[in-house]
């Protein structure tokens, strides 16, 4: 994941011990004297940091924030507050700054004393790993979450490009009231620290304050906004155009964020979207919204992919009742992913369809109250098991050091024997089945625009070769890569030139990408081209569009004899020697032929082959050309459904088409009973 940095600010990020293995101390660094806005949270339990910042906010010439997680800091008394003086103290003299341009921020397990000594000596290697690219600095900073949260936008204030960008961490303990965890926004926009402040406190209203995962309020929740100055747009005064603009794109900045922090909940697997319409005011439209994103019972539903309607609006009515709103609930309209559940009455034949729709890894609410013009959203996820072992679980596997520090003791396991013994023995049979077995994966661009989901991938991928299957990945261009294709390839004024353009792209950007995160733990990948080795050969129509004309199958099972896990880039060998650029779906479907493969895994935008938006899990080239012929396969699946008809029909022995928007899908899928998509089976017939 990228993003655009702001001009004048440099980060870093560095394993300074406080956590056994990952990076723990973050950096963020102006280069001059900034304007520096901050939130934090309102818990009378708030930690050293906070209390630190409180006293001091907002300010015109703020030069750096200093954040550690694994540690923080919070009930910890004078020694804290001691703690936090001497770290700042100690960063100002290695950066050349003064102590009072310094502000901190901590995150980890609460009631232990800062590990300042550790902090201090990692200092020098985290001034030398600054730089203008901050991923290192928003992994260092992450607890309980699975992956980076970085954002940007951009903006034009009086003639100037302004940028936004900021990092966050966020899983658990998140409840709204000023603020909902770690994050830091830096903006190269001329601004006031009072004006800045503002701004900041405006966009937390319909951004964090509108989240929640588990509705447990932090001790070191805390929001920090910097901004350098160095766009040299005019300064802009709270009642002026560029002001709004400011605040509208701010806000857009904090409500994309809460959106990743709910989506990585703890042990989430959905995130939640509630929008309220129709309240009598938009204080009780979010009460309403922020009602229904706590529910337990809810988030139990939507772990459960149940479209439990009657539980929303219960939730909504409690809350009424309780705060004794004119609100009738009878009245009230329900909308779940598009469908209408409830108008004043249950909407018949929905259960059916919604199951499938429920299991997507976003959900959305809609609720009309039909009593007023307020309006609300509200971001949230479901409860599942997980959660509960990562909480019962954190401070019984994080063991506090002497010196503050913490180590993992995992040998402690709140997962019933039972549970892992059917988990393992559903694996291993199917693990016993597929060794040795072929198996080509289709990758999708849902999958490589999500850091997310790509690390599951990769995870994914090696399993199956751990096991014993013979995996081969083909893909087309990544989002970032058709940016950069649609950027050059308007320049190209031949189609030759169009044609390298396009293998820049795929090969030298998506390819190397994925080869590298995959030989990262331990993939073995080897990345390759249809134009290396003449492994695929093409031709190129007088229309512009590339077919296969054949697959060098020596040349990848020499790859797979030696272990590799072949990462194909969808580009063709022309009859000029030339690049020829190939649809995906026709790449792999040509390999998985040439290979008779056993299995080929086509993984795509939905759950698999739906009827009326209910999933079909099984079906064979009978039944699926027959659904087609009768237009009874969901309009979105059609062309994907077709490819897997094709290919039984050609050979391949099963095609599994999975939702690329589902962590873990494939295995998932392949390795226990139910599966999760629609497998495709051949049968002889007519």
């Amino acid at each position: 994941m990228t993003m655009r940095v702001p001009k004048g600010f440099l980060f870093s990020g560095v394993h300074a011990g406080i956590k056994p293995m990952r990076k723990d101390l973050a950096l963020v660094l102006s280069e001059v004297p900034c304007a520096a806005a901050a939130c934090v949270t309102v818990n009378k339990a708030k930690a050293a940091p906070c209390i630190d910042v409180e006293r001091n906010c907002p300010k015109e010439d703020l030069r750096a924030i200093l954040i550690n997680s694994g540690n923080a800091n919070a009930l910890t008394g004078q020694e804290g507050l001691e703690a936090v003086a001497q770290v700042r103290q100690a960063l100002a003299a290695s950066l050349g700054i003064r102590a009072d341009e310094v502000w901190t921020a901590s995150t980890g397990v609460i009631g232990v004393k800062l590990p300042r000594q550790k902090m201090m000596d990692a200092l020098p290697a985290l001034k030398q790993g600054l730089e203008a690219e901050a991923s290192s600095a928003a992994e260092a900073i992450i607890t309980t979450d699975t992956k980076r949260k970085m954002l940007s936008r951009t903006i034009v204030l009086g003639g100037k490009e302004v940028v936004l960008s900021a990092i966050c961490k966020g899983s658990g303990m998140i409840a709204p009231e000023l603020a909902t965890m770690i994050c830091v926004i830096t903006t190269d926009a001329a601004i006031s620290a009072s004006c800045l402040q503002s701004a900041l406190r405006r966009a937390m209203e319909t951004s964090f304050n509108c989240l929640t995962v588990d509705g447990d309020m932090s001790t070191n929740d805390a929001v920090f906004a910097m901004a350098s100055g160095l766009a040299q747009n005019p300064h802009f005064e709270e009642d002026s155009a560029d002001y709004a603009s400011f605040c509208e794109e701010l806000t857009s900045l904090c409500r994309g964020l809460s959106k990743l922090i709910a989506a990585d909940g703890e042990g989430a697997t959905r995130m939640l979207e509630v929008r309220i319409g129709g309240a009598p005011t938009q204080e009780i439209a979010r009460a309403s919204a922020m009602a229904v994103a706590n529910s337990m019972l809810v988030k139990a539903a939507l772990f459960g992919a149940d479209p439990n309607w009657g539980r929303i609006l219960a939730a909504v009515g409690a809350k009424a009742g309780a705060q004794g709103w004119p609100v009738d609930i009878d009245e009230a309209t329900v909308t779940i992913q598009g469908i209408c559940t409830y108008d004043g009455q249950c909407i018949a034949d929905t259960a059916e369809r919604l199951r499938v729709r429920m299991r997507e890894p976003e959900i959305f609410v809609d609720i009309d109250l039909h009593a007023g013009i307020g309006t609300a959203t509200a971001w949230g996820c479901d409860l599942s098991y997980d959660y509960v072992k990562i909480n019962a679980d954190y401070t019984s596997l994080l063991v506090s050091e002497p010196d503050g520090s913490v180590k993992k003791d995992d040998r402690l396991s709140l997962y019933s024997p039972q549970f892992k013994v059917k988990l393992v023995r559903q694996a291993l049979a199917y693990i016993s089945r597929f060794a040795k077995e072929c198996c080509v994966l289709r990758v999708s661009r849902h999958t490589l625009a999500n850091e997310n989901l790509e690390e599951s991938l990769c995870e994914d991928i090696n399993l199956l070769r751990s096991v014993g299957m013979v995996p081969i990945v083909v893909h087309g261009e990544g989002p970032e890569s058709a940016e950069t294709l649609t950027r050059f390839g308007h320049a190209a004024a031949t189609q030759n030139e169009g044609q390298r353009v396009r293998e820049m792209v795929l090969h030298g950007e998506t390819n190397a990408a994925l080869v590298s995160k995959l030989n990262r733990r331990g993939g073995h990948a080897i990345g390759v081209s249809g134009k290396d080795g003449a492994l695929i050969k093409a031709r190129l129509l007088q229309s512009g569009r590339g077919v296969v004309e054949s697959v060098n199958v020596e040349l990848l099972e020499l790859f797979m004899s030696r272990g590799y896990v072949p990462v194909v880039a969808s580009l063709g060998l022309g009859e000029d020697g030339q690049s020829v650029a190939l649809d995906v779906d026709d790449v792999v479907l040509a390999i998985a032929v040439a290979l008779k493969a056993k299995k080929m895994v086509l993984m795509i935008g939905a759950q698999g082959v739906c009827e009326n938006g209910v999933l079909v899990n099984q079906l064979n080239n009978i039944s699926l050309r027959a659904r087609l012929e009768e237009a009874r396969v969901d309009e979105e699946q059609v062309e994907k459904a077709r490819l897997a008809l094709k290919a039984v029909e050609d050979g391949v022995t099963q095609v599994h088409l999975v939702d690329a928007r589902m962590a873990h899908s494939i295995i998932a899928e392949l390795f226990t009973d139910q599966g999760v998509g629609t497998v495709v089976t051949y049968v002889e017939g007519r």
